[in-house]
């Protein structure tokens, strides 16, 4: 089995797993409780959250709140972060984003979306044209989930902060975590990640913020998370993100080398008369969007799957929806006749050169034959 789906989620890290285990089956106790054990185990969140933040910000201006998952951080900061007037966002944002501000819109705040290019990435002019003395918080996705556009989003906040200081910034980083190379700045004020996209487990992610910011939580209940987010917290969860999250940004320059070797040569290997490349070069090496030309998508991935090779359509999170074609892909400029074709291929620092071989092969094959059979 060849699994090139690692955007929708990855294989735990083996050695993350038996590292954290003893939080598991040993240091089971509440985090919360006042006796010894548990007291110990706060410490150990402690130690975790300095852990995390130091991977792409200072620990003396940057704090993280643990939520469960990427989504959770991310509808954080929308609700509890656009408060008032405006909210201004892309048409490339996972939907964790995208539903979360049309949740605000049903609040009375009005939602204002900026156009896309056609790599996915955001038209900046358009998006800045959009913020005015009225915009409480902007939203822009820092890798997108399905073409693998980089947004600079440490320069666009810079431009936000320059239109209204006051405006604050948002990015869903999930796709960018342990993967690209970046530090948060001082204009950026939120930042969502995601612990199962980098090795971690499901059901732990984190929304780091800046120290001084005041925010209002999104969960009540007991008061955990510094009265952020109310909940016993998942402490085997949270220290197997730590330890992925170190093993990541241990060799993250390294990694990116690896990645990008193999889109190169994958892209090289598909045939050109049947597929289009949507994501650039200077996408992110580990997501590529191509269109399968003339055939279904959703077709080639459960004909592929059956010859032992897994990929997606697009967002694994939007596989549920009714709505047959991509929302962010029609926002590239897309037609849906060639939108219907749409096929994700996401690599991991595990995947090979022998898997991208066989996997471009695989592609190439299972399209001519579908194409021959609607001849």
């Amino acid at each position: 089995m060849i699994y090139l789906d690692n955007a929708a989620t990855t294989k735990p890290n083996e050695r993350v797993l038996e590292s954290a285990e003893k939080y598991l089956m040993q240091e089971f106790y509440n985090p919360s409780a006042l006796y010894r054990a548990g007291y110990n185990l706060n410490l150990q969140l402690k130690e975790a959250r300095k852990n995390i933040v130091s991977c792409i910000a200072d620990e003396n201006k940057f704090s993280c709140v643990f939520t469960s998952g990427g989504t959770e951080a991310d509808n954080h900061a929308i609700l509890c972060g656009g408060k008032r007037g405006n909210i201004v966002t892309t048409s490339g944002e996972h939907s964790a984003i995208f539903e979360a501000v049309n949740e605000a819109k049903q609040r009375g705040i009005e939602v204002r979306f900026a156009n896309l290019n056609s790599d996915g990435s955001v038209d900046v002019n358009h998006l800045l044209s959009l913020v005015d003395d009225k915009t409480s918080l902007v939203s822009v996705i820092h890798v997108n989930n399905e073409t693998g556009a980089v947004n600079d989003v440490a320069e666009i906040a810079k431009k936000v902060k320059t239109k209204n200081k006051y405006t604050l910034f948002h990015s869903d980083g999930v796709q960018a975590f342990g993967k690209i190379n970046f530090r948060l700045t001082k204009d950026i004020d939120l930042y969502s990640v995601s612990a199962h996209k980098i090795g971690g487990i499901k059901g732990v992610g984190t929304l780091i913020k800046r120290k001084d910011l005041v925010l209002k939580p999104l969960i009540f209940g007991g008061g955990q998370e510094e009265n952020l987010r109310s909940g016993t917290e998942n402490v085997f969860g949270i220290k197997c993100f730590e330890f992925a999250a170190k093993e990541k940004f241990n060799d993250i320059n390294q990694a990116f080398d690896h990645v990008s070797a193999l889109k190169r040569l994958f892209c090289s290997l598909l045939d050109s008369t049947m597929f289009d490349i949507i994501s650039l070069e200077s996408a992110s090496p580990y997501i590529i969007s191509v269109i399968a030309k003339g055939v279904r998508g959703e077709t080639i991935l459960h004909e592929v799957d059956d010859k032992g090779l897994i990929i997606g359509t697009g967002s694994a999170c939007s596989s549920n929806s009714n709505k047959r074609y991509s929302r962010v892909v029609l926002a590239c400029g897309i037609n849906k006749q060639l939108a219907d074709g749409i096929l994700r291929i996401s690599f991991s620092t595990d995947s090979t050169e022998q898997e991208v071989r066989a996997a471009a092969g695989i592609l190439n094959e299972t399209v001519a034959n579908r194409r021959r059979l609607m001849t």
